[in-house]
């Protein structure tokens, strides 16, 4: 028997049994005796079998299924005695969805794809000792925190680590276009070749002078952003990895570009072939002044960015149009024309309910709360990246005669389920941090040097959360209560605290910091004077009792390490994001990110195999209150819980809002009729904005006929 003639198996049928209640009751057995029926009938008989690790390695090595060099950094008597260790952990899936999650799509398998080749233990052995770089006591300490799923990789890192043939280990990307024809030339190969290499593609738009805009020296006007999102569009298509997979990418406009509402215009569904994008992503970034015009029902001026940039001297991203709003309106040189700003919120509120789209950066907010010199201008393909850039100046060669910095994503993400048991959790997080910090340290994305450039500069990582919903549910809370809300607030500041130190000790082991630290409020103490004056405190019995045996630093705690970095720096420029994790969140038997499930019963509909069903993780007679699905949630309570974990996440977090077509009336205070409405959304992007929150993913509505509108792409940051 092998992978590819598998003959009759039982464990998709004893898996869809789930979904059979039993005299009232979910038959959950089920999903063990899937399980079990899995390893018996798939795992067991196809997976190669070699007598030692050693045999094992070196079948890997000569048949080119691993590269050699950081084998070659370890004994081979320490290779057997990790992955001994491994071993006697004795790991084992909770779910029928987890193991087979894992070993279709993250283990490895021979070329003709007949036999398995890795088990989970082995995969977690291949990335801790490529990620430690040689050293046995990180390599020790990390593969402890990968076995027991307290730590989990990005998917790319998690995948790719020690593989011979292998895509990138980072997870996505985020580039910019300037007002030229070079710079965008430059980026639609950039995008080819970041598309080629794996990863979403974040772009900004926001420089580019608008349809009908004056070209120096020529009759003729602009066209506009719509024709380059098509070319971008086409990019993404062509550049598809050998068809494994569909080209990703985002494109970002500011609310205030004359192109808004076309922009707009070509995601809806009728909209004209000609200039309709199907597969591009949709985001916005959105000033302070929008909510401000909106909330007053005035006139907005949309600012060519051509005009702009010439009276000012820098591309248009990089103005506050807040602060500069009143001037650009009375500054006759700046070229205008005025919508109204409540028009304008409203069609963002009907493509939300048409396609989920577009995504919502407040850009003022993540500038406000962004503790680092520079302007955040745009974010990635699933909104959780917030880092500065820096525009380049590109000539007619297609040199750059100012080089520029522009983004690349290093993920992981710690399970909060798991780590709350970790004997040590302070000491989880460093080992993590050091985890992540090698994939900044070896990437050089060298066919895109603006990205390169900024990783070099920047060391940013991005270590987030999974599994918020499940901890909570079995710990008896509901999801958005008060105590769920401080549970987040400590966790977030514990990740916040514990990355600081360590990005401390690495700067100070390296005396090397990220660029421009001298500017930044690390430098000058002031990102630290809420948490040296401030409680941040577990207050509520229950909470308190969640963090017994574990360290909760003080005013006095938070004020050392203020010294300690005052004096030696960071490392990082970024510590911390929390992406989507979808797929990968199966692995760990967690709900996904930090939001709430949608189904006690999950169903998913797998290509070439049907429905899987997966319950989530401690669902039992006791915890079936606590799961209550986010369709039939407040959505505030959603927006208090990221609320609570965005005061210490220096960059963004993916929060989906999820809705039903027909809303409970009883939901929302302000509903008179059950039909959603643009108001809704309006409101509840309002009540985000208000609450400090960064940015919203994607707005998913549950539809009568049981479908759901706005769809995960990124598949990067979601698996």
């Amino acid at each position: 028997m092998s992978l590819k003639n598998l003959g009759d198996v039982s464990y998709f049928r004893l898996n869809n049994e789930i979904n059979r209640p039993v005299n009232g009751q979910i038959p959950l057995h089920k999903d063990q005796d899937a399980l079990a029926a899995f390893f018996k009938e798939n795992v067991e008989p196809n997976t190669m079998k070699f007598d030692t690790m050693a045999d094992k390695i070196e079948y890997l090595l000569e048949e080119n299924y691993l590269e050699s060099e950081f084998l070659a950094q370890y004994s081979a008597d320490f290779i057997e005695e990790l992955a001994a260790f491994l071993k006697s952990q004795n790991f084992t899936f909770k779910s029928f969805m987890a193991a087979y999650k894992f070993y279709n799509q993250y283990a490895l398998k021979t070329n003709d794809g007949s036999f398995y080749l890795e088990s989970m233990e082995d995969r977690v052995l291949f990335n801790a000792l490529y990620f430690a770089e040689g050293n046995e006591e990180l390599a020790k300490e990390l593969a402890n925190e990968m076995i027991h799923l307290r730590y989990q990789p990005a998917t790319p890192s998690f995948l790719n680590a020690g593989r011979a043939r292998r895509g990138e280990l980072v997870s996505c990307f985020l580039i910019q276009v300037t007002d030229d024809m070079n710079a965008i030339g430059r980026s639609i190969n950039s995008a080819l070749q970041l598309s080629r290499i794996g990863g979403g593609v974040g772009i900004s738009l926001s420089n580019l002078r608008e349809a009908g805009a004056p070209i120096k020296g020529y009759d003729g006007a602009a066209s506009g952003v719509v024709p380059v999102m098509k070319l971008f569009e086409d990019s993404f298509s062509y550049s598809n990895q050998l068809g494994q997979r569909q080209g990703a990418g985002v494109v970002y406009l500011d609310v205030f570009h004359p192109d808004i509402i076309s922009f707009l215009s070509t995601k809806k569904e009728n909209a004209d072939e000609k200039v309709r994008v199907k597969t591009l992503s949709l985001g916005i970034t959105v000033p302070d002044k929008f909510y401000e015009l909106a909330r007053k029902n005035e006139d907005m001026y949309l600012f060519s960015p051509y005009s702009v940039e010439l009276e000012y001297g820098v591309p248009y991203s990089y103005i506050d149009i807040t602060e500069k709003y009143d001037e650009l309106v009375a500054n006759p040189r700046i070229r205008k024309t005025k919508i109204k700003a409540r028009d304008l919120e409203t069609e963002i509120s009907k493509l939300q309910q048409e396609s989920g789209y577009p995504y919502i950066i407040n850009i003022d907010t993540a500038n406000r709360s962004n503790p680092v010199d520079g302007k955040i201008i745009m974010s990635n393909l699933c909104s959780e990246i917030l880092q500065v850039q820096k525009p380049s100046v590109i000539n007619d060669a297609q040199e750059y005669l100012d080089m520029g910095t522009d983004v690349s994503c290093n993920l992981g993400s710690t399970n909060i389920v798991n780590l709350m048991q970790s004997p040590d959790f302070g000491k989880s997080i460093r080992v993590m941090t050091r985890a992540l910090t090698y994939i900044t340290d070896h990437s050089d994305i060298v066919a895109v040097p603006t990205v390169a450039h900024g990783n070099k500069q920047a060391h940013s990582i991005g270590l987030g959360a999974m599994g918020l919903h499940s901890y909570l549910a079995q710990n008896l809370m509901d999801y958005g209560s008060a105590e769920a809300v401080e549970f987040t607030n400590i966790y977030f500041m514990l990740l916040n605290y514990w990355t600081l130190v360590e990005s401390n000790n690495i700067a100070r082991e390296r005396k090397e910091t990220f660029a421009n630290f001298e500017k930044s409020d690390y430098a000058n103490g002031t990102y630290f004077d809420k948490y040296v004056t401030g409680a941040y405190q577990p207050n509520s019995d229950k909470v308190k009792g969640l963090f017994d045996g574990i360290f909760i630093p003080d005013g006095q705690d938070w004020a050392a390490l203020r010294d300690k970095v005052m004096a030696d720096g960071l490392y990082h420029q970024n510590r911390l994001a929390v992406a989507p994790n979808g797929s990968i969140s199966y692995i760990n038997d967690v709900s996904a990110s930090i939001h709430p499930i949608t189904q006690r019963i999950e169903e998913r509909q797998e290509k070439k195999i049907g429905k899987i069903y997966y319950p989530a993780a401690g669902l039992s007679t006791e915890t079936i209150p606590f799961y209550k699905s986010a369709y039939d949630m407040d959505m505030r309570k959603v927006i208090d819980v990221y609320a609570a974990a965005t005061e210490h996440v220096d960059q963004g977090l993916s929060l989906t809002l999820f809705l039903r077509s027909e809303l409970p009336k009883e939901l929302y205070e302000w509903k008179t009729e059950s039909k959603q409405t643009t108001r809704d959304l309006s409101i509840l992007r309002n009540y985000a904005f208000n609450k400090g929150i960064k940015s919203i993913y994607y707005v998913r509505t549950f539809t009568d006929d049981g479908e759901e509108v706005g769809a995960n792409q990124c598949e990067s940051c979601v698996i």
